[in-house]
């Protein structure tokens, strides 16, 4: 499948992609009676994300950063930004295995803790590090965007001309110490069209980093939602809120 828009001065299609799957999610937590989920739920669970990584699933962004980072399963604390708990990004062999590998998780005990928003898509951009030190961040950005009527009306020359302004935005984002996962593409089966994900030092980064977009008019084609959280193992996510027979 070719990319739904071109590569830029920024931006470049991943080789090594094929055709790896994304798998984006928002949960919130449900468990809030005494035997919902239990520990025998997060132990089934965890089982299963453990299955997911002999699999060839990357359940860390940072591995996509750096192949050498530990294959643990991480995940966005947003519960203090957003109505959702937590959020994310995995990455599966395929969409087959990604379809497949969410029904597993919410079987094993993940339906009962979270009420999820799953979204199904394919790696389309290859990652990129931002400038300066490049190691692993302590907070992440989720950037999910859809194109607006104003963009399809757009000439083929008003959308080139855009991608230069936004790749200005972009170069800025890099300076910030930003590191970018690429780009994920998701209409396949989704309003949302691409998901970016960064690896930022904090809030402020996010902050800063989308005055620059603004400044380039980045939202004139696009209707955005943007996630905040701090980055935590998902083994501390997904404890019991209750404890046995409480």
């Amino acid at each position: 499948m070719s990319n739904l828009t071109a590569d830029t001065d920024v931006f470049a299609s991943d080789p090594e992609a094929g055709q790896r799957a994304c798998i984006v999610f928002t949960g919130t937590r449900q468990d809030d009676l005494p035997g919902i989920y239990t520990e025998a739920h997060r132990a089934a669970i965890e089982a299963v994300l453990a299955e997911l990584i002999a699999e060839g699933w990357i359940l860390s962004q940072r591995r996509v950063f750096d192949g050498t980072a530990p294959k643990i399963p991480i995940a966005l604390d947003t519960g203090f930004t957003h109505a959702h708990d937590i959020a994310g990004v995995f990455e599966a062999p395929d969409l087959d295995a990604a379809i497949a590998g969410t029904v597993r998780l919410e079987r094993a005990g993940w339906a009962r803790l979270f009420r999820t928003e799953w979204i199904i898509g394919l790696r389309e951009f290859a990652p990129i590090l931002g400038e300066g030190a490049h190691g692993d961040h302590g907070w992440a950005f989720l950037a999910l965007w859809e194109w607006n009527d104003q963009w399809c009306e757009a000439t083929p020359a008003e959308r080139n001309e855009y991608d230069l302004e936004c790749d200005i935005a972009f170069r800025g984002d890099l300076a910030h110490g930003v590191n970018i996962s690429g780009r994920m593409r998701l209409d396949l089966g989704h309003h949302w069209h691409h998901l970016g994900y960064w690896e930022i030092a904090g809030p402020d980064v996010a902050d800063s980093a989308i005055r620059g977009h603004e400044a380039v008019a980045d939202f004139k084609f696009t209707t955005s939602r943007h996630i905040v959280g701090k980055l935590r193992p998902l083994a501390e996510l997904i404890r019991p809120r209750h404890s046995e027979g409480t």
